[in-house]
């Protein structure tokens, strides 16, 4: 949902695979504490799980939308 949601706003993102990107696995599970996904880093803010409310935020408060 995340990638359709930022494809459907025209915004450029890089999708990684944890089950096949070790070094994204470990970011994963270091940043967020646990190995779930969606995980979405707008310039440095983290969000788990697809919360348009919190992309949005992110996306206008970093002034990429």
């Amino acid at each position: 949902m995340v990638k359709a949601y930022l494809q459907s706003k025209g915004l450029p993102f890089k999708e990684r695979d944890i089950t096949q990107d070790k070094e994204a696995m470990d970011w994963v599970a270091n940043t967020v504490g646990q190995l779930a996904t969606p995980v979405t880093d707008v310039d440095g803010e983290v969000i788990l799980g697809f919360d348009r409310e919190r992309i949005d935020s992110a996306l206008r408060a970093k002034k990429l939308v």
